[in-house]
């Protein structure tokens, strides 16, 4: 694994506004405070969520949009991109591959944090298709695409973005995690930026204490014992 002295930029990738902070928020607090520079890309704009809403998809992208930037300030992340795919309707495409190689490029992460691309049978909610579809997508544009000068030739001639190798891919949402984060520190700030998505979870009775214990187990099955809280990730080697 990349040690944290050689961590200077994050990418985080995923489907939809929340995704980030269910997953990775903890962790992303915890580069921050490190002196970090951690940037968000965001597939869809979470269009087709919500719950008995009053919004059209147009208000409710809008809306989703603001909760993604308010949770992000939670901790700490001012950086947050949006690619503005259809909610639902994701796939891992060749133009997909090109959008999420480019900010890649732009950014030139150390580590990018993605979606795991397979079905976890053990938990099923990570499993959503667009999650899969963009996590299958960033491990291409990973590799080999914004590592290759000649995938995507465009990026290079009319946007001037050079090839970049990602040294390190964490992978959240499997059910085979290998690197735990402690983020007991952090889990104040967690819990504040998934609370950020008012139209996700207002509704959800319990949800702070269904998101301690959550992340909670994590703990335990890492070994951290108890009152700490963890997130799980698979990790990947792609220098």
């Amino acid at each position: 694994m990349l040690p944290d002295s050689e961590i200077d930029r994050v990418l985080v990738v995923t489907a939809h506004p929340d995704d980030a902070d269910f997953g990775s928020a903890g962790s992303v607090a915890l580069f921050v405070d490190r002196g970090v520079e951690v940037t968000y890309l965001v597939v869809t704009d979470g269009d087709a969520g919500g719950n008995e809403r009053t919004l059209d998809n147009a208000g409710m992208a809008e809306l989703r949009r603001a909760e993604q930037l308010a949770a992000a300030k939670a901790v700490g992340v001012t950086d947050v991109r949006f690619l503005g795919y259809p909610d639902g309707r994701v796939e891992p495409s060749l133009e997909l591959r090109r959008d999420i190689a480019r900010v890649i490029r732009q950014v030139r992460p150390d580590l990018v944090i993605a979606q795991h691309p397979e079905r976890n049978y053990r938990f099923i909610a990570p499993s959503h298709p667009d999650h899969r579809a963009v996590g299958g997508a960033t491990l291409d544009a990973v590799y080999p695409d914004a590592r290759n000068p000649y995938a995507f030739p465009e990026l290079l001639q009319r946007e001037g973005l050079e090839a970049w190798t990602v040294r390190e891919v964490w992978l959240t949402g499997g059910s085979t995690p290998d690197h735990y984060v402690d983020i007991t520190d952090a889990v104040d700030r967690k819990l504040t930026a998934l609370q950020a998505h008012v139209s996700q979870v207002a509704h959800v009775e319990g949800f702070a204490e269904f998101v301690k214990s959550r992340f909670a187990a994590w703990a335990e099955e890492a070994g951290f014992g108890e009152g700490r809280y963890a997130e799980g990730f698979q990790v990947v080697s792609t220098a």
